[in-house]
């Protein structure tokens, strides 16, 4: 009888963590997957026109911000 209200008590417990921390854990499924955290970061190449650039470019000046992390942003 013991053995069984331990193991109830434990499968409750176990629900209450994996509610809890569920983002941790799809995020933890997604690296053993792909190898790769959400919060990691990539270099990619664009092409953009000199215009984007530039109001990229006024944007950077005017909040002091990287322009990779103004495009993350806005994406």
């Amino acid at each position: 009888m013991e053995i069984k209200k331990l193991y109830k008590m434990k499968q409750t417990q176990t629900k209450k963590i994996l509610k809890k921390y569920k983002d941790v854990f799809e995020a933890l499924e997604n690296y053993d997957k792909t190898h790769e955290l959400p919060f990691q970061r990539k270099r990619i190449d664009v092409t953009l026109s000199v215009e984007t650039i530039n109001k990229l470019k006024k944007l950077k000046e005017k909040t002091g911000k990287p322009i990779s992390r103004i495009i993350e942003e806005r994406v």
